[in-house]
């Protein structure tokens, strides 16, 4: 077993964008300060374009998100999650960890750290809004960039696909409440009217629209042409949409990188905690109950990363482009990616351990199942 699906190893192919990840993620940040500072009133305009006078739903944001998450949708394939009834510890493991822990974990790391240790570095209501931002971050699991993730780590493309699937119809009617009890714990009031809102512009509109779109394509002209002319079509589309989005939120926060740069410094602390606590917790409760590495490791990844462009979204809506919460999503952008990539690479090195005790690497993957989770 271990020789034959050793042999369906094959070289990573990624292309320049995912290899740079993350100097492309530093030039976007640079590009974003340097147009924010040079730039204020044009910046500030695009700030105040809105749908609807009040919603605080920021058009630019929204529409690139919208670019963003679309193609992500359009892999999701429902009719995948009955075959991971065989096999579901992977997935209850991650839900666990993603519903169960994170957002409570990150609540407590927020209070213990913004309420305590650096009470005295920062306001009481900057330390909330700080808190409301790291609540808002945690309860959103990753979809977009976990399909990358999973690549880096032989990850079981199906198995993410629906891992990915079953986290965003949960996200659905669990985030709202979610946020609004932890939010409310910490003393933040969420307009709950305004936070429903916001999910079903960033998320119920294009998972309906991927999913129509998906189906009618699969019907008209078939697997093979989806998968591999019509998908591939959208993959410059997520990126340009990705950095853009990247340029706008960082010149939305100029004047907070610039001028609180050590509350940045501070809002990463409770992050690079939660954010290795929670791979690591969900990578050996995998190891614990011999799920394959191949599922582990993109559970692993799913259960320390963020939604973070649902995250932002939902931050500048509640509370404002230039708000506390929203710095902190922010530099949950900031961290993420490198950070991930170190995640990746512990879950790559660690392998052969792994796979000790679990017996062998799981499920035969073929290339074009390869193919399909980097695009």
């Amino acid at each position: 077993m271990m020789n034959e699906n050793a042999q369906l190893r094959i070289p990573k192919r990624l292309n320049v964008f995912e290899r740079w990840l993350s100097l492309w993620v530093l030039l976007c940040m640079v590009v974003g300060v340097g147009l924010g500072k040079l730039l204020p009133g044009a910046t500030a305009a695009l700030g105040r374009m809105e749908f609807g006078e009040g919603s605080q739903v920021n058009v630019p944001i929204a529409v690139l998100i919208w670019l963003m998450i679309f193609p992500m949708m359009l892999k999701i394939d429902f009719g995948a999650l009955g075959g991971i009834a065989k096999r579901p510890k992977g997935l209850f493991i991650t839900l666990f960890v993603n519903w169960l822990v994170k957002p409570f974990s990150m609540a407590f790391l927020a209070w213990v750290f913004f309420q305590h240790v650096f009470s005295s570095l920062i306001d009481a209501e900057m330390a909330r809004n700080y808190t409301a931002g790291l609540i808002i971050l945690a309860a959103a699991p990753c979809t977009a960039m976990v399909f990358v993730w999973s690549y880096l780590t032989d990850g079981d493309p199906v198995y993410t696909l629906v891992q990915v699937a079953v986290n965003d119809l949960i996200m659905l009617v669990a985030f709202a409440p979610i946020v609004m009890f932890l939010c409310g714990v910490a003393d933040v009031i969420v307009p709950s009217k305004v936070l429903i809102t916001s999910v079903v512009v960033f998320i119920v509109i294009p998972l309906a629209a991927g999913y129509l779109t998906r189906t009618g394509l699969l019907r008209s002209h078939g697997e093979e042409w989806f998968n591999r002319k019509f998908l591939p079509r959208f993959h410059p589309v997520t990126v340009v949409a990705l950095l853009a989005t990247l340029v706008l939120i960082f010149a939305f926060q100029a004047e907070n990188l610039t001028r609180q740069w050590f509350a940045v410094v501070l809002i990463a602390i409770p992050i690079l905690i939660q954010v290795y606590f929670n791979s690591s917790l969900t990578y050996l409760l995998m190891y614990r109950f011999r799920v394959p590495h191949n599922v582990a490791s993109p559970g692993a990844l799913i259960g320390a990363s963020n939604f973070f462009e649902l995250a932002v979204a939902v931050a500048i809506t509640l509370f404002g482009p230039g708000s506390g919460a929203a710095l902190a999503c922010v530099v949950g952008v900031l961290v993420e990616v490198p950070v991930m990539l170190s995640v990746c690479n512990v879950c790559n090195r660690s392998r052969a351990w792994y796979d000790r005790r679990v017996g062998g690497i799981g499920v035969a993957r073929t290339e074009e199942a390869r193919i399909e989770a980097a695009s």
